[in-house]
């Protein structure tokens, strides 16, 4: 988001805003505070004394399901306390992706010519679908109520955030390329 807010709203200061050193300052700054939540909810998963069996519903094991299965209050306020701490990340991050795509939105709006605002949204588009899609699901997943909850439900919702945006991120971002979309249009008009 931070890229395409600089490439829109700031294009003569780019090179300048968006070098080396802040791409590696940035990369850092995600790798970093994914690691580190990954390492305190592993850790802490670990520590939890599991009494309800041993078997989850899911193809992968996520933090609410493993929680079910615990015993023990005091460990499941902490993995509690660390999911919030988890989750202000996120909001931060999802503010900041929210605040750059008004700003764009605001620059694009005041670009005079509709050919510039068509390359400016083509260029947010592919990024906003797939953020979009990754962050409905993802909220859908942890934030549904109960009583809509089911474990074919669960199933599908966390391989819609944590397999398809992965997987139709290249695609989408190809899209913008023309040979690619020129193979896409002879194949399809092909096959039908």
């Amino acid at each position: 988001a931070y890229d395409r807010y600089v490439a829109i709203c700031k294009p003569l200061h780019y090179g300048t805003l968006l070098g080396r050193r802040a791409c590696v300052h940035m990369a850092a700054a995600a790798w970093g505070s994914a690691f580190l939540c990954a390492v305190l909810h592993t850790a802490n998963i670990f520590s939890l004394p599991i009494c309800k069996g041993n078997a989850l519903e899911q193809f992968f094991c996520e933090i609410p399901h493993i929680l079910k299965l615990s015993c023990s209050d005091s460990d499941y306020l902490r993995e509690a306390g660390l999911v919030v701490v988890s989750a202000c990340l996120v909001f931060g991050c999802f503010v900041f992706i929210v605040v750059s795509y008004v700003q764009i939105l605001r620059a694009v709006l005041r670009i005079p010519s509709e050919q510039g605002r068509h390359k400016a949204f083509s260029t947010c588009l592919p990024h906003l679908a797939v953020v979009s899609l990754y962050v409905s699901t993802g909220i859908f997943a942890y934030l549904k109520p109960p009583s809509i909850s089911s474990p074919v439900l669960n199933l599908v919702v966390s391989f819609l955030y944590s397999v398809v945006p992965p997987s139709v991120n290249p695609l989408i971002y190809s899209m913008r390329n023309k040979e690619l979309k020129d193979s896409l249009k002879r194949l399809i008009t092909e096959c039908f």
